[in-house]
């Protein structure tokens, strides 16, 4: 029997979420010989791993200590984004006059409802993640805290699970800064800010990467007075600057206040309220805020499963160690996703697994490696940011000649009729080439456009073949379209433009 989770609050949406991913009175299987696989996480990485090696024919067990569906469905992808579209509804409302849409005043944002709503979307959802969906798919769900015995043994709530292969996929959690009295205080992370019913009148993010600045941009558009700190002098900061500079703008003129270059040094309560006090330049300036929400990082879950007994080499900061193959210093163990990955992302979690399928059930084919592996991603900001390969400054650092094609969405047609000017695709060719080795795009629909180039770069398609592509008109894909024409325009030569021209003179 699995001991009751709860997930606050523990409204109708909850209770089914729960009862969904870590039902309180699931029985777990009765082992009957050894497991193919022992997956030891039911977060994506394990999910996917688990229930593909069970289609295949693969004796599976699936073991989970909290919630399936891991971070993504929980606290993660799913509820977060689904709070980023109430946020983005908002702003919606409070722009519509620009489009001769006059909204009544006194408008007002229903926090609680928005909440509500993310709630029951992620419940309605979680089915897909439930233990009792995966059992029915023939994987064996163990509900209870997981660890090796030896080399061949996993035990989960004192019942041993002989495995031939075994995969961890545990993946990883927020990490808390040592700042002095921030933990007496009160402090929020990804994991917990999903269960707030109240806007806080006043929030401080700590940390100006992708989840902070998807929250803080959020919470501010949700009502809330929101504070930025960021030790660096930008957001965003592995992203290309230029994109960066975009997001910023639009941040800046939802109201967010930033605090670049610095960081908080200490953390103190007073008349109920969180007093922060900031360094900047050498100086401490003090802000008071309701709440504090931490987005500096991950640190993984590799505490309680024994590694050090059986061989596997981990760094309580980067994770368990892995190679090409994803395969452990334990020949006999593999991991996926967060856990092991520095892209920690769900579709990189969900394509790591299906290579450790391949190479833990099919060893007489060809290694899937993780190197082979194109991994896109995107910030769901407003504008949204997503990339794929190299970016100038990797390039630069690589020593990798590029040529960069730029086009701004202020010359594609679509985005001047929705009013969503602000934003570029920016492609990275090789050196003389029309071969794709990086891009970026910055638009209000980033994430679902990016994919054209994710799939030319993966199957060697040059940017001047996606400048025949007919594209629908209007749209803001279009703006893909245009690079290709301006990396065309520069195949016509002088030299080119003058036999042209004779050719087309002779046919006068």
């Amino acid at each position: 029997m699995s001991n009751a989770v709860r997930m606050e609050p523990m409204d109708a949406h909850n209770t089914t979420l729960v009862n969904n991913v870590h039902p309180s009175d699931w029985a777990n299987p009765t082992p009957e010989g050894r497991y193919n696989l022992v997956v030891i996480g039911a977060g994506t990485a394990g999910l996917v791993t688990a229930v593909a090696a069970a289609g295949l024919g693969a004796k599976v067990a699936l073991i989970e200590r909290h919630l399936m569906g891991g971070d993504c469905l929980n606290v993660g992808c799913v509820p977060s984004k689904g709070v980023i579209r109430a946020g983005r509804a908002a702003a919606a409302v409070r722009d519509a006059g620009a489009f001769g849409v006059h909204v009544p005043e006194g408008v007002t944002v229903d926090f609680a409802q928005a909440m509500e709503r993310m709630r029951k979307l992620r419940a309605d959802i979680s089915h897909h993640d439930s233990a009792a969906r995966f059992s029915k798919e023939g994987v064996d769900v163990y509900i209870g805290q997981g660890r090796f015995l030896d080399h061949e043994t996993v035990e989960v709530d004192g019942t041993q699970l002989k495995f031939a292969k075994a995969v961890i996929c545990t993946g990883a959690r927020a990490f808390e800064p040592p700042i002095p009295g921030l933990k007496e205080a009160g402090f929020l992370t990804n994991e917990t800010v999903f269960s707030l019913t109240k806007a806080p009148k006043t929030l401080l993010v700590v940390g100006a990467g992708p989840i902070g600045c998807e929250l803080a941009q959020t919470f501010q558009r949700l009502g809330s007075e929101v504070h930025q700190v960021e030790m660096s002098g930008m957001i965003l900061p592995r992203e290309d600057p230029d994109a960066a500079a975009y997001v910023y703008e639009s941040m800046r003129r939802d109201g967010v206040t930033f605090h670049f270059n610095a960081k908080a040094k200490a953390v103190a309560m007073a008349n109920g309220r969180k007093q922060v006090t900031l360094e900047k330049a050498g100086q401490d300036e003090t802000i008071e805020v309701d709440e504090i929400l931490i987005g500096v990082g991950r640190v993984p879950n590799v505490d309680g499963l024994n590694l050090d007994g059986v061989g596997v080499e981990y760094d309580a900061r980067t994770g368990v160690t892995v190679d090409d193959t994803l395969r452990t210093t334990n020949p006999r163990i593999y991991a996926a996703g967060d856990i092991c990955m520095q892209h920690k992302f769900t579709h990189a979690a969900d394509f790591a697994a299906r290579a450790v399928i391949r190479n833990t059930l099919f060893p007489f084919l060809p290694k899937a490696k993780l190197s082979s592996l194109l991994i896109p991603w995107c910030t769901y900001t407003d504008p949204e940011i997503s990339h794929v390969g190299l970016s100038a400054h990797d390039a630069e650092k690589n020593g990798t000649a590029i040529d960069t094609y730029t086009v701004q969405m202020a010359s594609v047609d679509r985005a001047i009729l929705e009013g969503e000017t602000e934003g570029l695709v920016k492609v990275h060719c090789a050196k003389g080439s029309d071969k794709i080795v990086g891009a970026t795009i910055v638009s209000s629909h980033a994430g679902e456009s990016i994919g054209e180039l994710v799939l030319a770069m993966q199957h060697g398609i040059g940017l001047g073949k996606i400048a025949n592509v007919i594209h629908p008109y209007p749209t803001q894909a279009e703006a893909i379209r245009k690079a290709g024409d301006a990396f065309n325009k520069t195949r016509l030569t002088p030299f080119v433009a003058k036999l042209f021209r004779k050719i087309i003179a002779m046919q006068r």
